[in-house]
């Protein structure tokens, strides 16, 4: 049996954070599948194929990954991957509310899904996506918060 788990996110931007997670998940779990989604709460600020692209290629020396789109109830999207845990990252005791109710959710629409909470490593406690937006489009460095490939992304994108 396939220990498969989903990673999903918006990625906009991919982080040194989002990648140190599936990084440590890909040790875990026979396969991690990034699935990349439009946050409908929110607009992004890259388009949804430059977030697959630059995850793919952040993500490209991890060889038991892949990164998908999906643009479907999670559940649904897990199931039909045949995944079995949500990976869900928790940088501070703020994300646990909502994260606690989106997994109470998922559990209540499939109940053979688990969600797993993993924390960041401390030097990546503090980055988020909208963040290093922010940094960016104030003029500030992103290089210590995303890969090369994705600040150079990012910089294109202005």
């Amino acid at each position: 049996m396939n220990n498969i788990a989903i990673y999903p996110g918006s990625f906009d931007p991919i982080t040194n954070g989002h990648i140190d997670l599936v990084r440590r998940a890909s040790k875990i779990f026979d396969k991690v599948i990034v699935g990349i989604t439009q946050n409908i709460s929110k607009p992004s600020f890259l388009g949804i194929d430059d977030r697959i692209m630059s995850a793919t290629i952040a993500l490209q020396e991890i060889k038991n990954i892949e990164v998908l789109k999906f643009d479907k109830l999670l559940v649904d999207f897990a199931n039909e991957h045949n995944a079995s845990v949500i990976l869900r990252g928790l940088r501070a005791v703020s994300d646990f509310e909502y994260e606690f109710q989106l997994s109470g959710m998922n559990k209540h629409l499939n109940n053979n899904i688990e969600t797993l909470f993993m924390t960041p490593a401390e030097q990546y406690a503090n980055i988020s996506s909208s963040l290093v937006r922010e940094i960016l489009l104030l003029g500030g460095d992103i290089s210590t918060f995303v890969p090369n490939s994705v600040e150079d992304l990012l910089k294109n994108s202005i």
